[in-house]
Order: structure tokens, then sequence, then C-alpha cells
């Protein structure tokens, strides 16, 4: 099939409203492609779609799908949906949602970014620094992108920006010209029952690029994987061994800068409005994809000063005498230090108060103690029981178990009162930040109107 194919045709999405699905639906329209779709819910989301011209429908039934050439179904979408049933009895062929973006981008000069930690922020870095290079890229990643207020776009340029989400293994369908590859480690144990298991989907991914990989030679494992990659292969980092060196790093409370080498030659100042020393790493994997595209340092460089970070990603929600409120997508033990490590140094002399709910009881039974070790560096934290993100729960898996482990944690389920509760202990000069991948993202604006009824 190829994307030319598609125009005039009729695409039906079943759970459209989702952040991946919904993005590339939008781009999809761009394409000439009349777009419909399902979702359980009614949504703003949905609503943007209609305006774009899609026909959409709320609930999951077997006629939705009546009149499409081609059916996407997302992650979350079971074989025995309605609609997937329908559309195999009617003979209408579908495709997974990493297959759709591997269509969508397969006419542009595609830079897929993967790794364990750290892709949205990545991607979403890529889209603003060649944006400010003058070649307009299409993009769709796993965040919103603060700058644009969109998730997906298409540019006007030859290339796309993509992420590549490793969870199921799928990101194999993209064949990319470029890829980042941030870090690997174990994650979705769900999916991935070892580390082995990890290791093997990335090689397999490296296998489908065409043109180079870039990777950080900080770390191992994106650095075993470079090792066995045939194409050429570009190490970022603060290691001698990286082709694009940063170094005279200095961090601050809210960014940061770094020098910038290129080859062994000096080529600029990196300097980041957003804190932290992965963030550093990140800019340096796109300033390598960049500078081996042949786009110019300075320009790449003035993209990533105007970078101010994506959706759930440090995000600053509001500030209320004197206490600033955070919401981060953070989910894993790895993520979950670099994050608060950040955190740390942005609170200066106040307090790291920290609401965190796991996601997935697969994730929590595999890393329970590594995210007690994670969330002792806050100076205390508010446990939620787990997001069980369509996992059924586990005999003995409970965000209490955790909280065992830790010198400073409260097991508090209940979403009300645990707002309450983190309200009444902030003090000014503290940072709140809640944490986790499901619906704790929630708890922000509730938190903000606590502090409200404190201070105003």
């Amino acid at each position: 099939m190829k994307l030319q194919e598609l125009t005039g045709k009729r695409v039906h999405f079943i759970g459209i409203g989702g952040s991946g699905m919904s993005g590339l639906a939008r781009i999809a329209i761009s394409h000439g492609i009349k777009v419909s779709g399902s979702d359980s819910s009614d949504s703003s989301v949905l609503n943007a779609l209609r305006a774009l011209g899609a026909e959409v429908f709320i609930g999951h039934r077997p006629e939705n799908v009546s009149g499409s050439d081609l059916i996407v179904f997302s992650n979350a979408i079971k074989p025995n949906n309605p609609e997937r049933e329908a559309g195999k009895n009617s003979g209408i062929q579908e495709i997974t949602r990493a297959s759709a973006l591997a269509l969508l981008m397969s006419d542009s000069v595609s830079i897929a970014v993967a790794g364990t930690h750290g892709k949205t922020t990545t991607s979403s870095m890529a889209t603003v620094a060649l944006q400010s290079a003058g070649v307009d890229p299409s993009f769709a990643i796993g965040g919103i992108l603060k700058s644009s207020g969109s998730n997906a776009h298409r540019g006007t340029g030859k290339y796309f920006v993509a992420e590549a989400d490793e969870s199921d293994g799928s990101f194999v369908a993209y064949h990319p010209h470029a890829a980042i590859i941030t870090n690997v480690e174990w994650d979705h144990v769900d999916h991935f029952k070892s580390e082995a298991e990890v290791f093997q989907a990335f090689e397999d991914f490296v296998t489908t690029i065409t043109g180079f990989l870039v990777y950080c030679a900080d770390d191992e494992g994106a650095s075993k994987i470079a090792a066995s990659a045939k194409i050429k292969t570009i190490g970022y980092g603060k290691s001698d061994k990286a082709v694009l060196k940063v170094d005279q790093i200095s961090l601050s409370a809210s960014g940061s800068t770094a020098r910038v080498l290129w080859k062994g030659a000096k080529i600029g100042t990196l300097e980041l409005s957003v804190p932290g020393e992965h963030n550093v790493l990140n800019a340096a994997a796109v300033l390598a994809v960049g500078l081996e595209l042949g786009l110019s340092a300075t320009s790449l460089l003035d993209g990533l000063i105007k970078f101010h970070g994506a959706g759930r990603r440090f995000e600053l929600k509001g500030s209320v005498g004197g206490i600033r409120v955070i919401d981060d997508y953070g989910h894993h033990p790895t993520e979950i230090n670099v994050t608060l490590t950040a955190a740390k140094r942005y609170a200066g002399g106040g307090r790291l108060l920290v609401i965190f709910q796991p996601h997935r009881y697969s994730r929590t039974k595999a890393f329970m103690k590594e995210f007690a070790q994670s969330l002792s560096i806050a100076d205390h934290a508010w446990l939620l029981e787990v997001y069980a993100a369509s996992e059924q729960p586990i005999t003995g898996v409970s965000s209490a178990n955790i909280v065992k482990l830790m010198t400073s944690g409260t097991f508090e389920p209940n979403f009300i009162a645990v707002t309450e509760a983190v309200a009444q202990e902030a003090k000014p000069g503290d940072v709140i930040i809640t944490l986790g991948a499901g619906d704790v993202s929630s708890l922000g604006p509730i938190i903000l109107e606590e502090l409200s009824k404190r201070f105003n």
C-alpha cells in the first residue's frame, strides 16, 4: 500500500481520541484522506477533529466501519472489538497504529526517536530545532509540543520527526532514514519478559534504519545496540568516544549550558530553558542528527534555546504562595530518579513533595525496590494505588508495599485526601510534583485550588 493510493479513500481509526491516534488522523486529513473514527467518550480532541472534517462516533459499533477502505486500531483495542470484527467480516484491511504512522511518513525523510526514556522530550526538541533551521518538519510525538499546542502536524518540508515507541515492538514498522536511541533498559514488563527481549527488539529496530543511527555513548544499553549496527553510527554525550560531545556543563534551577564539540571542534554553546543534565543529553542527540543532515549548527542551537518543554514533561502547572506545582509523566525508576534530581535543584532551598501513582501492576512488581529508592530523593512522597492501565491486579502488589521500603513515604489511595494533605504540608519555597503515567496528572489544578484557599 502506498500513501498516494489512500487519497480520497476512507480510513477509520478505532480509538481516534487517543493522543497518538488523533495526531495521525489530523495528518491523514491533510493528505486528502477521508477520516472517520470512534472512541468510548467525547472530548475536545474529537471536537477538533470534527472541525477538520472527520466523522466521529461515540461508542464502538459494527456499523461505524461501513464504507471504510482501511481500519487503523490502537494497541488498546482488542481483537474482539465489534468494529474490528465487523471489518474482518467485511474484508476490510486493518493495520496497527505503528503501521499507519509508517505509511504517513513513507514519502518523507523520517527521523525516529527511540529509547526507554526521553523519547517525547527529544522528539519535541528535534521538531523545534528543525523548525528553527527553516525546514518545517512534519511531526508525530507522544506529548503536546508547547510551542504549537499540538502533538502532530504535517509540515511543508521533507523531514518527518516521529516518536518510536518500543512498548510492543511495533517500531520495527517505521524503517526510518535516521534514528536516535537515547538509552536502553528493561521496561514494559507486560510485553518484554526479560532484558534480553528488550535488547532484541532494539536490535531488530536498528536493522530497519536506512541511513544512520545516533546513540547515547554514555549509556551502556544504547552503546551495546550501536555496536551491533551495520549502518553508520554517531555517538553523543559526555564520553570521549562521542562524535557530538558536550562538556563544561553548568546546571541551574531552571536550565543549563554546555560547550558543544562536533568531531573534536567547538561549534558553539548549548543553552536550554529546561532543567536537568538528561536534557543536555537529549539536546545533544538532536544536534548530532541535525548536523549529520547538513543543517546549520547556529540555527539548531537557536532552536534549542527556544524549547520550553512538552506537555507532562516537568510541566509547571502554576504557583501559589511561593509554592510551585509541577506535573511529570515519569513512571520508570530511572525516569523518576533523573526527574526528582532535577526537581531538587529546581526547588533550591525548598522541599520536594511528591505524589506518585505507579503505572501497571506488572511494572510495580518488577521494580518495587527501585521505585522506593528513586522516590526517596523527595523530602516526602505520597503514593496513590497502582493505575492498572487495563491490567488485572496482581495479588500482593500494591503501592503500600513500596512505602514499606521507603524512609519518608505515605500510602494514600484517596485522591481528595492526598491533595488536601500535600496542600496543607507545603510551605513557601516548596515544589510539589505529581508523577506518573496515569490520571495523577488531574491533581495539579486541584492542588493549586487548595493552596489558593490557604494563601489568598
